[in-house]
């Protein structure tokens, strides 16, 4: 469903999603209203499912995860019941940041983080190809990254 936003929700959501560090006041003072309907607006926006959550953005490698990669995962079969072995499978591994159901070749894309080369091919051996409705997988590990915006555009 979409959710209505007028200038000022779109002004919220943009300083927010570049600094959700922000105090309510300067919140307020960047959108030229008072604190007590600006937190308003904040806990409508929260409320309705707008903004889902806040997060600290953290440097892989300053935390020993070295390689990071995306995998094209194909299923043996495209049914209901193997999509949701395959999703619940994948809930369970911490190093599997990002999984989405896709169309083309493949039926998933994960982004999956590890330590080193070895590790991740532990991870692929050990947990991934051991998912019972897996069928294929191609791996591409990203060499490095130029951009990784978490910042939508607002129109």
């Amino acid at each position: 469903m979409k959710y209505k936003l007028d200038a000022i929700d779109r002004k919220i959501l943009e300083l927010l999603q570049t600094n959700s560090n922000i105090t309510n006041a300067q919140l307020a003072q960047e959108i030229g209203l008072s604190p007590a309907p600006t937190l308003e607006r904040v806990k409508k926006l929260e409320n309705g499912g707008v903004i889902k959550s806040y997060h600290g953005v953290v440097d892989l490698a300053s935390v020993g995860l070295g390689v990071s990669t995306f995998v094209m995962v194909s299923l043996k079969g495209h049914n209901k019941d193997n999509i949701e072995k395959f999703m619940k499978a994948i809930r369970s591994i911490d190093e599997v940041i990002e999984c989405h159901h896709v169309t083309g070749s493949a039926d998933f894309i994960l982004k999956i983080v590890a330590t080193d080369i070895p590790a991740y091919q532990n991870l692929m051996l050990e947990k991934v190809s051991n998912i019972e409705v897996v069928d294929s997988m191609q791996s591409m590990v990203i060499l490095s990254t130029f951009k990784d915006s978490k910042v939508v555009p607002i129109s």
